[in-house]
């Protein structure tokens, strides 16, 4: 990271940034070889292990082709503050923000159970409740596939007080 005075340290800090944002950026190698990059709803579970972001979609298409094609993501999430600055001078504007962007592989889950474990995490992320149920049959028209996060970096920018 370029910009040293945004970067985000700690769990306790990155955290409430993942907890807000309901829609990550999914970059990818689209098949005719082409960067591919889609907005997603998503979930996470953040372990010992590290932190995985979980996402769906159809068993069929351009996203599913190509994570099977070549695994590799590149992800970004952000939450916007808006903007700042006063005056008629452009440069004294700027755009407060937070954000993570980080890389990983997508791997699909391999049964209906994986697939309600991974979609229970997608639901409570973006509800905040529990308790969903999913039909087979729903299931079966349906991949949902986990990104472990091999590294990330969170920054800032305050607005300006």
């Amino acid at each position: 990271m370029r910009r040293k005075d945004r970067e985000i340290f700690g769990r306790e800090n990155i955290e409430p940034i993942l907890q807000q944002c309901k829609t990550c950026r999914l970059a990818m190698t689209g098949p005719d070889g082409w960067p591919y990059v889609i907005p997603l709803n998503f979930g996470y579970t953040w372990t010992e292990d590290g932190l995985t972001l979980y996402f769906h979609g159809g068993v069929k298409g351009k996203k599913i082709d190509s994570l099977r094609a070549d695994p590799r993501v590149c992800f970004e999430m952000d939450c916007e503050q808006g903007l700042t600055g006063e005056g008629d001078t452009a440069c004294r504007y700027s755009f407060a923000f937070s954000s993570i962007v980080g890389y990983g592989r997508a791997e699909f889950a391999e049964d209906n159970e994986e697939k309600r474990q991974g979609f229970d995490v997608i639901m409570q992320h973006q509800t905040g409740r529990t308790g969903w149920t999913y039909t087979d049959a729903a299931l079966s028209v349906t991949e949902v596939f986990r990104v472990r996060a091999e590294s990330f970096e969170a920054s800032r920018k305050a607005a300006r007080g």
